[in-house]
């Protein structure tokens, strides 16, 4: 019995390792007035999903775009803060996808993607070929593989929003900073202005007289 479920437990393994799909995850920063492309080969008749937000910079907005290896425009969308996209190939080759701040003239910006090609097989159907049925085990190792992919998107997402919300609060903060400074400034031009013009008002002016 235990060593039928080790044997289960290494194709689960395998199976995990040499799925047909696969995924990339990126942050990177994208300057004013710039524009970044990336390139990913597809097959034919395979399914792919692209996922990006705008973490830091400006309005938080970006321009992309999702390009065919024959130049056809798959995907467009301008000043976009974040977004989605699933498509079929129609053909096979290398698709480009590109991420524009070039409207931009002084945002710098750091733009997050995740991009899945393929199809997860399954792992209830592959379990499903042996010849009895699952036993509890086997059933609960599947609920826990699908519980923590759910949990790792919600994690992903979840470290997005603190960043954002991070670097809005540390923006927030430098700006009440600086004008917290600037009032004091102008307190004390103020207090000095104000210091001189008295002193002004009771300074003895003698009179100027001339030699006769």
């Amino acid at each position: 019995m235990v060593r039928n479920w080790l044997l289960w437990s290494l194709t689960v393994f395998l199976i995990s390792v040499l799925s047909v799909s696969h995924a990339v995850e990126l942050t990177f920063e994208l300057p004013d007035n710039a524009k970044q492309c990336f390139y990913e080969e597809i097959d034919k008749d395979v399914r792919a999903t692209l996922e990006y937000q705008v973490v830091t910079g400006g309005r938080y907005d970006v321009d992309a775009h999702v390009e065919s290896p024959y130049g056809e425009i798959v995907y467009k969308q301008t000043k976009k803060q974040y977004d989605s996209i699933s498509w079929t190939a129609s053909e096979k080759g290398v698709y480009k996808f590109c991420f524009s701040n070039e409207f931009s003239t002084f945002a710098h910006k750091t733009v997050y993607f995740d991009l899945i090609v393929g199809d997860e097989p399954p792992l209830l159907n592959e379990m499903g070929q042996h010849a009895t049925a699952m036993t509890s085990m086997e059933t609960s190792c599947v609920t826990i593989h699908e519980a923590l992919k759910v949990v790792t998107d919600y994690q992903t997402h979840f470290r997005l929003r603190e960043a954002q919300g991070r670097i809005r609060a540390e923006h927030m903060n430098e700006r009440v900073q600086y004008w917290s400074i600037g009032q004091a400034v102008i307190i004390l031009v103020v207090s000095l202005g104000q210091i001189v013009i008295l002193r002004s008002f009771f300074t003895e002016k003698r009179p100027v007289t001339g030699n006769i």
